[in-house]
């Protein structure tokens, strides 16, 4: 398994969260507890847990080309819904197995 992980620092970090999980429920399985999100897409699975200063992401999948499209997909959702504070700084880092 692939997994890369970024910190992204707000203060809004649950917020955000709850409303990319809603958003993507209508097309993927999705799960939301507190400020605790998954979202299950077809290649790899995201998982963000916020704290008050901010958004740790993680994205897991076999294939690490999908893992890494992904962190634009993630990012980009998540700057649409921090317009306010958008762009977000996202420091992408490989897991080492």
């Amino acid at each position: 398994m692939n997994t890369i992980e970024a910190t992204v620092k707000t203060d809004s970090g649950g917020k955000y969260v709850r409303q990319l999980c809603k958003h993507w429920s209508h097309k993927l399985e999705t799960q939301v507890e507190g400020d605790t999100g998954t979202v299950t897409f077809p290649t790899a699975v995201a998982t963000m847990a916020a704290d008050e200063t901010g958004i740790a992401i993680a994205i897991t999948g076999e294939d690490r080309a999908e893992v890494e499209k992904l962190t634009g997909v993630v990012a980009n959702h998540i700057d649409r819904f921090a317009f306010r504070e958008a762009p977000l700084t996202y420091e992408w880092s490989w897991r080492e197995a």
